[in-house]
Parts: structure tokens; sequence; C-alpha cells
């Protein structure tokens, strides 16, 4: 079992136990109890260990290649014995994201997680069962799985929060100061969104299957905190496609942004070409080489003649002022 470890907590409204099992063995009487059992399994590298499991716990051989399977679209199958749950568990790393396939398969008496990484996703899950918190003491495997796929929709909550945070500030950013960064991080931010909405929105069919599709092992208490969870996948969906039309209308801020900066330097140099046209004039005036000109021999022609681009300058300057063109 190398790699692999199998964690079991059985437990009911009075009893409870937890423990750390070595083998199949030590967890094929959980299969029969009439208390919750939950068995986990934090990697999926142990091939032998999974085929095992599957033998014992009877698991379909197309099941378990899809438990095996990490890029499985996240989905739902109600089978006759048990129910089988694929979903992706998502987390920020480095602002990337991370996605970790974990399959639950319960029935009504057990129930397994397999998880792809060795991480504690269910951490609050298993201390509400250690203190006795909430409800998960007195229901079935159903709410168990409830509250694992809760767990996983609202740590989506959790990204989107961090993501809304960046587009919140990269708007800022993009109306004051526009940059080639910034059009880097807003793609980046699309490719995060599409991996969500990629991982997320099968979320919304997996809810429909739960609470319409008939099944032995999801009790009729259990249905309206599926229903729930509906509302909050629907709420995850829309808020991707509301990031998703943001950073659409971004890009289209950041090209605007460049444009009323080119246009702006574009107006300063047509100011200062415009008010060099004339003083460029007098001087290519006075630069011909003509033998008779009036001014030519006059000792004041010089300073006179600067001070009348001067006034020109200055009267175009206060012009343009007057016309908030500067």
């Amino acid at each position: 079992m190398k790699n692999t470890t199998i964690n079991v907590i059985d437990y009911d409204k009075i009893r409870f136990v937890e423990k750390t099992v070595e083998s199949v063995k030590d967890i094929i009487n959980y299969k029969k109890t009439k208390t919750v059992s939950w068995i986990n399994l934090n990697s999926l590298k142990n091939e032998k260990l999974l085929d095992e499991i599957a033998k014992e716990f009877e698991v379909h051989p197309l099941i378990l290649e899809d438990i095996k399977d990490v890029r499985q679209r996240p989905k739902v199958e109600n089978l006759e014995k048990y129910t089988l749950i694929d979903l992706n568990m998502v987390y920020a790393v480095e602002n990337k994201l991370s996605f970790e396939q974990i399959s639950i398969i319960f029935s009504k008496n057990y129930l397994i997680t397999f998880q792809q990484k060795e991480t504690d996703v269910f951490d609050k899950i298993r201390q509400r069962i250690r203190t006795k918190t909430g409800k998960v003491r007195n229901m079935g495997t159903d709410y168990l799985a409830y509250l694992m796929v809760r767990a996983i929709i609202e740590n989506y909550f959790k990204i989107l929060e961090e993501m809304g945070e960046r587009i919140e500030k990269l708007e800022e950013r993009l109306v004051k100061n526009p940059s080639t960064k910034s059009l880097q991080q807003i793609h980046e931010l699309k490719k995060i969104m599409i991996q969500l909405r990629r991982s997320a929105w099968p979320l919304r069919e997996m809810m429909v299957t739960l609470e319409r599709e008939e099944s032995n092992v999801i009790t009729k208490e259990t249905k309206p905190y599926i229903r729930d969870l509906y509302g909050d996948t629907i709420q995850v969906i829309d808020t991707i496609e509301v990031f998703r039309e943001m950073l659409s209308g971004m890009m289209d801020l950041y090209l605007s942004s460049i444009s009323n900066k080119m246009n702006e330097v574009m107006k300063v140099l047509t100011i200062m070409s415009t008010i060099f046209i004339p003083l460029t004039f007098l001087t290519g005036l006075y630069g011909m080489n003509f033998l008779f000109m009036p001014e030519i021999n006059w000792k004041y022609s010089y300073p006179v003649l600067i001070l009348v681009m001067i006034t020109i300058s200055i009267i175009m300057m206060y012009y343009f002022k007057k016309k908030k063109w500067l």
C-alpha cells in the first residue's frame, strides 16, 4: 500500500471510532454494519489496492476506470447498490488553478472517498463528526455525501471571491495606467475563468440528477439539501459568467484607454506642429536671400521678429486653451 493510506471513521448517534488501517481486510466488515462508515483513500497511486477495494465492495469495472481517470468530467451515476459522484476540487496556488478529482461512492451504510492528492479537503466535516456538530451524526451516508459536495462547491465561492478582488484591482489599474502587463493579466484571468467554467458547468447537471432521479441510497430527508446545492451551483456558474463578461469589457476598456492615450499624444504633437506653422513661415520668409528687403538693414529687425513669434505662440496657446483643446 505504498503512497496510499486508508482512514476510517465509523459512527452513529452515540458511537464514534476513527482509525487508520493497513489492508483491505480491515475494512471489509464495514460493508454490513448498521453504523455510518466513511472510508477514505488519500491517493490513487496504488492501483492494486484500488482493485482490491473494488472487488470487495462490488464496484463495477467501468466505475473503477472512471475513478482512476483523473481527467473525468464531473458526473453522477445511480446504480442499484450505490451511487457514484465524480467531481473536481479546485485550489488557487500562486495565482493559478490546481484541480483534484474526488470520487465518492456511497451505499446505505458505507461511503468511500477516493482523493487524487494527499490533502485534507474534508477536515471540517471530520471535525463536525467528532464534535457532534449539526445533523451529521443523526443522518446517513447520503447526508455525509451532501456535506462533501457542499464543501467542494463552497471552495468555488472562495476562489471566485479571490478572483473578484483581482479583477477589481486590475480594473482600477486599467483606468489609471493601462499597460501591457495589465493586458497579460486580463488574458490570464480569462483562462482561469474558462477553466472554472469547464469544471463548474457540469455541477448543475449533477445536482439535477441527484435531486430528480430515483436512488436506493438517497432518502427523502436529504433531497431538500441537494435542492439547496442546486441553487448554490447556479450562483457559482452565474458568477463565473459575470466575471467573464467583466474581463471582456476590461479588454475593451484597455483598448479604449490605449487609444485615448495615443489620442492625447497626437493632440499635443498636433498643437505643437500648429504653433510652429506660422513661426516656420516667418523664419522661411526672412531666410530668403533677396537683396532688397526693407527689414534687412534695420537694426531692430531681429528682436522685433522674435517678439512677433513669441506673441503669435502666446495668442495661439490662449486660443487652444479657450477651446479646451489643452
